[in-house]
């Protein structure tokens, strides 16, 4: 039987950005002090959602202690919402998002084995890349899929899109968004500055105009934890905060050295021609 339901969407934001800001001690979630807002009807938009969870990156049990696992935590960060607000059966066989409390310490191992699933899902390497997180969305939401949801990704690239705070403020209306910056220094040019790694968070609020230059966002960031000095942090979750930041649309020199060019030696070994045919992946 078909029904109407809820489309999930998993959406990405990612590009060059300028971060200001200071930590706030808002916690996310329902019930107050979070109020849902919606409005991206006029020249201003104001998105903010409630629900959605702040889970640590850094646990015992992952891969170098979690130390590059924001792209699966942030990623399960959004689950949970579509988990436990809009009710979505997502997961991964008899675990279900919706039944579990990050908060909750009977959960954390439960949780912990979430964030590994997502990361084996996504053949996660640690890099801020997100096609893969998208290909772990798909696993997670393929028992949504089997319930008659409709899922679906897309991304918004500050380096390409007209409008790229409008643009991210329009999918954060419909649910959490993935956000992917880099870190940058300045590089050995003049005037440049080149990356040096990069960071997964979730955004969980927008507030600019559309068309703007600026967007002022709050974040569920999976690296920041009041307990990191606490000896037993690796077992526990930390309280729930949310990062205050300003983004702001800029044209920098972005420094990358040149890759040093190999040649690949050519073998003047003769061989046998060999019969050719359909190929097919992993062959």
């Amino acid at each position: 039987m078909m029904r109407k339901a809820f489309a999930l969407t998993a959406a990405v934001a990612a590009g060059t950005v300028a971060f200001t800001g200071v930590a706030a001690a808002d916690k996310i979630g329902t019930p107050a002090p979070c109020t849902r807002t919606g409005d991206v009807s006029g020249p201003d938009f104001d998105v903010r959602l409630c629900g959605v969870s702040d889970v640590d990156q850094q646990r015992a049990g992952l891969h170098r202690d979690g130390n590059a696992y924001c792209g699966p935590a942030s990623l399960y960060n959004v689950l949970h919402y579509w988990g436990h607000v809009k009710g979505a059966p997502v997961g991964w066989l008899t675990t279900k998002v919706k039944e579990l409390d990050p908060r909750d310490q009977a959960d954390y191992t439960v949780v912990t084995n979430s964030i590994w699933r997502i990361g084996v899902d996504a053949g996660y390497d640690g890099k801020t890349t997100m096609t893969n997180l998208q290909t772990a969305w798909n696993v997670a939401t393929k028992p949504a899929r089997d319930a008659y949801w409709k899922t679906d990704v897309g991304n918004v690239n500050s380096a390409t899109s007209p409008d790229f705070s409008g643009e991210l403020a329009r999918k954060l209306d419909a649910g959490p968004v993935q956000l992917v910056y880099g870190r940058y220094s300045a590089g050995p040019q003049a005037g440049s500055l080149q990356r040096g790694g990069g960071h997964i968070v979730t955004v969980v609020a927008a507030k600019g105009s559309f068309g703007g230059d600026t967007v002022q966002l709050k974040l569920a960031d999976p690296g920041r934890a009041a307990d990191k000095s606490d000896p037993d942090h690796l077992y526990t979750q930390s309280d729930y905060q949310s990062l205050d930041v300003t983004l702001t649309r800029r044209t920098v020199n972005e420094y990358r050295p040149r890759r040093p060019t190999t040649r690949t030696p050519r073998s003047t070994r003769a061989s046998s021609p060999a019969p050719t045919g359909p190929s097919s992946a992993g062959s």
